[in-house]
């Protein structure tokens, strides 16, 4: 929102607002992510044979998986023992930087979670924030909701999307 004042002069009142942007996009990770999907390993898509299961572990080149946030999910209505995905977590370690049981979204979410953890919430108490609503990277909604229950008790206002145009979310009562 810019303003004209006198003549010439012109006063950005977004830039000297004390408005505080809280942009989640600062918390996603970088690294590639991967999808194991355990189906591929079922046999007849139904049933896991655990000679064969430990032989493609022992077999399959896992750094493929190097540096890489990874996620197992099996995709097929199959009953699948819980020591397989442990099996396949105890391969991937080494190499990955995050073994995740789930899917993508949902290690997405996890990620973020983590993210939102670690931040020390105190520098927004009583602060004007604006969680910023346009992001090149996936943010997902789940993050927006946390950081949200974060911020709520802290702050005294909070707002969704750009400081030039915001929708207001909560605002502290004065009693």
């Amino acid at each position: 929102m810019i303003m004209l004042m006198e003549e010439n002069e012109i006063v950005n009142r977004v830039a000297s607002s004390s408005l505080v942007t809280f942009d989640l996009e600062e918390y996603y990770r970088s690294e590639e992510r991967a999808l194991f999907d355990i189906k591929d390993q079922l046999f007849q898509g139904l049933i896991l044979k655990e000679k064969d299961f430990r032989d493609f572990i022992k077999e399959n080149n896992w750094s493929q998986y190097k540096n890489k946030l990874v996620a197992i999910y099996c995709s097929s209505d199959a009953i699948v023992p819980t020591w397989a995905y442990m099996l396949l977590a105890v391969a991937l370690e080494p190499f990955a930087s995050k073994v995740f049981f789930g899917t993508l979204q949902e290690l997405e979410c996890e990620l973020f979670r983590e993210s939102l953890a670690k931040i020390d919430w105190e520098q927004y108490r009583n602060a004007k924030v604006v969680v910023k609503g346009c992001s090149k990277k996936h943010v997902p909604v789940s993050a927006y909701v946390e950081a949200t229950n974060r911020l709520r008790p802290i702050v005294s206002s909070l707002m969704f999307g750009e400081p030039c145009s915001t929708v207001p979310l909560y605002k502290k009562s004065r009693h």
